[in-house]
């Protein structure tokens, strides 16, 4: 069975979320799982989707970074699948693990997708570092305690986030991390 695995790292990407369903169907896809959620937050669907691979399964993607967030991550995620008898392809490098040539391939290309990241990360960096000297970066505003209060009390309430979000016009990592402030 081919299992599609799609992912966008927000909401305000649905265009993009919808390409890579259509490739993955175009693909031949039996079975979807997507979701629109940061590489560094809890990928709870790509979990599930994991957890749904069966022997003689293979998980689809169309870019590797849609997938990993690191080498490591990537090494972690294959061995998963590798324990359960699931091979990865990765279509827009044409890459197959059910192949030796690519397991080593997959291999390379972490390790080049993990440096490119660490390379753009280090030019943000060095960007901010330039615009807080010239007085021109001042960061993001923190959230107000009214605000905090409000997802607090709607919390308390007992709605559920996308609502909370909805009535405060908070972002969805600002109500996580109030949410997470809040549970502390």
């Amino acid at each position: 069975m081919l299992i599609g695995y799609a992912r966008t790292s927000t909401v305000e990407q649905e265009a993009g979320l919808e390409a890579q369903e259509r490739e993955l169907d175009k693909l031949g896809v039996d079975k979807l799982f997507s979701e629109q959620v940061s590489s560094v937050g809890e990928r709870e669907v790509l979990q599930e989707c994991i957890r749904f691979c069966r022997e003689g399964d293979t998980l689809v993607v169309t870019k590797l970074d849609r997938l990993a967030r690191s080498v490591a991550n990537l090494c972690d995620i294959q061995k998963q699948l590798e324990s359960k008898g699931v091979e990865l392809r990765i279509a827009d490098m044409g890459l197959d693990t059910a192949t030796p040539q690519g397991k080593l391939m997959l291999n390379v290309f972490g390790a080049v997708a993990q440096f490119e990241r660490e390379v753009m990360l280090e030019r943000q960096r060095e960007g901010i570092a330039k615009a807080k000297k010239e007085g021109k970066y001042k960061g993001r505003k923190p959230t107000s305690d009214d605000v905090k209060d409000q997802v607090r009390e709607l919390l308390a309430q007992g709605k559920k986030p996308a609502e909370i979000i909805s009535l405060t016009g908070i972002g969805k990592t600002t109500f996580y991390k109030v949410k997470k402030e809040f549970q502390s």
